[in-house]
């Protein structure tokens, strides 16, 4: 993992150096960006942070949001993206900006700052989440390996040990860990063993919800301000690609009803959890188009082109990820050069 940052921060300090980012802009820098952000808050004491990457600080947040109003860029919400995406009003650039997964600091940290400068965002709710049924099942696993210097695990019938005594073996083993479950063929398995392994070592997975997320009540505090659009993100936020398709429509529509039960607002856009190519595709898509939402966002890097009108269902993001808290790094992202070449300069992903 620490490699693997190296290439990813070196690559996009030699586009911003360089001034390639300037010079490809025109041509790979589309016609607006859709950013992904989960967490926003102060930075936490520990060296141990594997879920680093899902947070930045409120004053990077401050800074993105300065530099996007210096540079003219359009600040928008979904339902103006979505205006002009299928009328072709693309004389302007524009930035929208999404939070997945409902977290309490999007109201205490990202709010102030986004309302203060009229920014309008969108949260993505998973319902469970509110209703206090959600697992946040990655925080579950950074605790149990925090926590411990040792831990056993049954991986592929073989019961196993792993010694994490150090940050550096927390880490690896944390990464391991965490891709063999996101391989497991069946969402039920791998929140299976999650369950067990949170038992063992005495994690209370509902904590996570009560502590992080908001509360129905919360989130119609933000709901009431015409800045802030509410978005479905499935009732459990699962990897749906591993669902069958009725469950995936279920998944979708039940979180559409039940936001719409406790809000009094119908959700037009949805985010698909993980939203990778492994958790969301094709299939998915079209579930999505068949139940009529007006946009559905995937995390799959990249910039909005005019091709993306025909694939609203299919739309790429771009990360703030805590791990490159640099302006810099997000002018060559929305400049469209990193995510060009990541992607094969291919414009659209839509499979």
């Amino acid at each position: 993992m620490a490699l693997k940052q190296a290439i990813i921060r070196g690559g996009l300090e030699s586009l911003y150096f360089s001034g390639a980012h300037l010079a490809l802009r025109p041509f790979l820098g589309g016609v607006g960006a859709i950013l992904t952000l989960h967490h926003v808050r102060p930075p936490r004491p520990g060296r141990f942070q594997p879920n680093h990457l899902l947070e930045v600080t409120p004053a990077f947040l401050a800074r993105v949001v300065g530099d996007l109003r210096r540079s003219g860029i359009d600040l928008i919400s979904l339902d103006e993206m979505h205006r002009r995406m299928t009328e072709g009003d693309f004389a302007r650039r524009f930035v929208c900006l999404t939070f997945d997964d409902g977290y309490r600091d999007n109201l205490q940290w990202a709010y102030p700052i986004l309302k203060e400068a009229g920014v309008p965002f969108a949260v993505y709710v998973p319902t469970s989440f509110p209703d206090r049924l959600g697992e946040l099942w990655w925080l579950v696993l950074e605790a149990v390996i925090g926590r411990n210097d040792r831990i056993g695990l049954v991986i592929d019938g073989h019961d196993r040990k792993f010694d994490c005594k150090t940050i550096a073996e927390k880490r690896a083993l944390y990464d391991e860990i965490y891709w063999w479950l996101r391989s497991r063929p069946s969402e039920a398995e791998m929140r299976g063993i999650l369950r067990n392994l949170a038992a063992y070592y005495h994690v209370d997975i509902a904590a996570f919800c009560e502590e992080l997320c908001m509360t129905w009540t919360e989130i119609a505090q933000l709901a009431a301000d015409p800045l802030v659009t509410i978005g479905a993100h499935t009732v459990n936020h699962p990897a749906l690609a591993k669902l069958s398709k009725d469950a995936v429509r279920s998944e979708m529509d039940l979180s559409r009803s039940v936001i719409e039960a406790a809000l009094s607002i119908r959700p037009e856009h949805l985010s698909y959890p993980y939203g990778d190519r492994g958790s969301a595709a094709a299939r998915e898509f079209e579930v999505a188009a068949e139940l009529g939402f007006k946009t559905a966002v995937t995390t799959r890097p990249g910039v909005l082109f005019p091709e993306h009108s025909r694939h609203l269902m299919a739309l790429p993001r771009i990360s703030l990820n805590g791990d490159y808290q640099r302006l810099r790094y997000v002018r060559v992202l929305l400049s469209g050069s990193a995510t060009a070449m990541w992607n094969g300069f291919r414009r659209v992903e839509a499979a």
